[in-house]
C-alpha cells in the first residue's frame, strides 16, 4: 500500500462503491410548501440491523491541515452512517475496500460543504476531517445495545494531500 494518497473531487459515480453522495444537484424531485420549497427526495440508502434504530446526532469536529497523516479508519457493521455538514467548509473523505478484515485500496475525496456522504454498512472510512476550520455535522447512524464500531490502526501513517490543478 502506498503511503501517499491524493484526494479527488467527490462525485456520486466515483463514490458509488462505498455509499451515496447527499447533495442537491439538478432540479428538485418535487416542489412543496405552496411552491416555495424544492424537495430532493430519498438521497441515501439507510441500512440498519433490525436490532437497533436510526438515530440523529450532531458531531463537532476539529480541523485538519493538508497534508494530513491518516493513522486509523473505522467501520460500522450494524448500519450505514451518514455525515451531512451543518457548518464549516470543505472536508476530507477517506474510504477503503475490505480484504479479510483489513482496509485496502484506499481512496480520498474532497467533499464540499454542500455535500454529505452516506457510508454503506461495513465500509472502512476515515473519521471526520474538516479542512482548515472546525465544523458541525449531522450524523445519522445505527443506535442499539451492541458494539457497532471497528477500528483499524495503520502501522505507518498514510499521507493525504490535495489534488492540484
Amino acid at each position: 500500500m502506498s503511503n501517499i494518497l491524493v484526494s479527488v473531487e467527490l462525485t456520486a459515480d466515483a463514490f458509488a462503491p462505498f455509499g451515496d453522495v447527499i447533495e442537491a444537484r439538478g432540479s428538485p424531485t418535487s416542489v412543496i410548501n405552496g411552491g416555495r420549497c424544492g424537495r430532493y427526495h430519498d438521497l441515501a440508502n439507510l441500512d440498519f440491523h433490525e436490532s437497533g434504530r436510526a438515530g440523529i446526532n450532531i458531531f463537532q469536529s476539529q480541523p485538519i491541515a493538508l497534508p494530513f497523516q491518516l493513522r486509523l479508519v473505522e467501520r460500522h457493521p450494524l448500519g450505514s452512517q451518514a455525515f451531512v455538514p451543518i457548518s464549516g467548509g470543505d472536508y476530507l473523505i477517506v474510504v477503503a475496500e475490505d480484504e479479510a478484515g483489513v482496509p485496502v485500496r484506499l481512496k480520498a475525496f474532497h467533499g464540499e460543504r454542500n455535500q454529505g456522504v452516506n457510508y454503506r454498512r461495513g465500509i472502512w472510512h476515515g473519521v471526520l476531517m474538516p479542512i482548515e476550520k472546525a465544523a458541525l455535522f449531522t450524523v445519522v447512524d445505527w443506535i442499539g445495545d451492541r458494539q457497532n464500531l471497528e477500528e483499524f490502526h495503520f502501522k505507518e501513517p498514510i499521507t493525504i494531500t490535495a489534488q492540484t490543478s
